[in-house]
């Protein structure tokens, strides 16, 4: 993969770079084409080391409070995400309860859920930015809410498929024992769900990390990794843009990580072997 990188940020810099030593009127060979292209302040493609040098600039070399710190930028994303992702979760495993104990609510509210993903978020995010910044809120909770959009759906249909998992053999043996709905409820269908609740967490808290960057590009915000992939665009400075995607990524995949190492500790104490 790194050496297809190479070679994609060779042919995708190289006509600028022909154009630079047309208009210098020097002679080149194919080894100066290659070293120029991989090494342009502003190239189309930036290459491996072009990232992770301007990684290791903004993350280890600034201070952390620093606007041009991706630490920065990294906490004010991440904020939005983790409060989004835990009112989203909320509200998923609230709508995956009803859904399953109240008829009239699976009828009337499962279509409206699902129906609610067909909308692309980018057509979303302005208009919640707009509606909520007229009443006065700014910042950190537009975008929670974006998040909170995204996130609510995979937990609310992974929990409703984990609270219908067990069998009706056990529902029935429930009713033997005479267990009202509360009972049934914490006794069989919660820990039956809790490996369904877990893998949704995964994939809410991931695109959470999505909608919180989506969240910033239509607020023109100062702050986040999502302002940083916008001044990148403003300005043409695509190593900076690269730079931003990849810490997001890692954010991700460190997210998505804790919310496993949870899951195990959990199993672990209901006594799931591994």
């Amino acid at each position: 993969m790194v050496a297809l990188w190479y070679a994609g940020a060779v042919w995708l810099n190289s006509p600028w770079q022909y154009d630079v030593f047309q208009r210098q009127d020097v002679e080149w060979t194919t080894t100066d084409l290659v070293r120029e292209t991989l090494n342009q302040d502003r190239p189309v493609l930036p290459a491996p080391h072009q990232v992770l040098a301007e990684m290791q600039k903004t993350i280890l070399e600034v201070a952390p409070d620093s606007r041009r710190s991706l630490i920065y930028h990294s906490w004010v994303t991440l904020s939005s995400t983790l409060l989004g992702f835990a009112i989203g979760s909320l509200l998923g495993i609230l709508l995956a309860v009803g859904i399953v104990y109240v008829k009239a609510l699976e009828k009337s509210l499962m279509p409206w859920v699902i129906a609610s993903q067909t909308i692309p978020i980018l057509a979303i995010a302005p208009m919640v930015v707009v509606v909520l910044g007229s009443i006065g809120l700014r910042g950190l909770i537009p975008k929670a809410v974006i998040s909170t959009y995204l996130s609510f759906f995979p937990v609310t249909i992974g929990m409703v498929k984990g609270l219908r998992s067990p069998d009706p053999l056990q529902l029935d043996l429930m009713r033997t024992y005479s267990a009202s709905r509360w009972q049934t409820f914490w006794k069989l269908r919660w820990p039956s769900s809790v490996p369904f609740l877990f893998t949704s967490l995964k994939v809410g808290i991931a695109i959470s990390l999505v909608g919180a960057i989506v969240g910033e590009l239509p607020t023109g915000a100062q702050a986040g990794l999502g302002a940083r992939l916008l001044a990148g665009s403003y300005y043409g400075q695509t190593v900076q843009i690269w730079s931003a995607l990849f810490t997001a990524a890692f954010i991700a995949a460190l997210l998505v990580a804790l919310v496993s190492l949870v899951e195990r500790l959990v199993l672990k104490r209901m006594g799931v072997k591994p």
